[in-house]
């Protein structure tokens, strides 16, 4: 069998082809190598609590959540107390939306990829079938040449 990776058939051309990475609402936690119960139910569970908290609506959640002690944080500011106004900011309030506004953030840029690497691959496979198409037609015409070549 030859080495050249010229000389490979179609099949086997094709057959050398990558896998595509995961889709966004593919199964993750059932492509991590550790597979023990316990690390199953703490992968579902960590996808679990991402997915969740990844969304807008947790988002608007958190938001109220953060407002609840805005009053006594803003009393705090006005009467003199800035360590209290700032740290409620950042972290009732930063720490609690931005979180899931982040998440929800890199979904959205990670389906953009895969839509992305999607369409690259759909083009990589057509360029790979027409050079499978091409080294056959230079196949045929370097075999009907050898044997004009004898003949003459």
């Amino acid at each position: 069998m030859s080495t050249d990776p010229r000389a490979a058939t179609g099949a086997q051309a094709v057959s050398r082809l990558p896998s595509l990475p995961l889709a966004p609402g593919d199964k993750v936690a059932s492509t991590v190598q550790r597979t023990g119960g316990l690390a199953r139910f703490n992968n579902w569970l960590a996808v679990l609590i991402t997915r969740s908290v990844g969304t807008t609506w947790a988002a608007y959640l958190f938001v109220l959540i953060a407002l609840v002690s805005l009053p006594e944080a803003f009393s705090a500011f006005i009467g003199g107390d800035t360590v209290t106004g700032i740290a409620w900011f950042s972290q009732s309030f930063l720490q609690l939306v931005l979180l899931p506004l982040i998440l929800v953030g890199q979904r959205v840029m990670a389906e953009a990829q895969h839509s992305q690497t999607q369409a690259d691959r759909d083009a990589l496979q057509g360029l790979h079938q027409l050079n499978i198409a091409q080294l056959d037609i230079l196949k045929e015409l370097r075999a009907s040449t050898a044997g004009q070549e004898c003949v003459s």
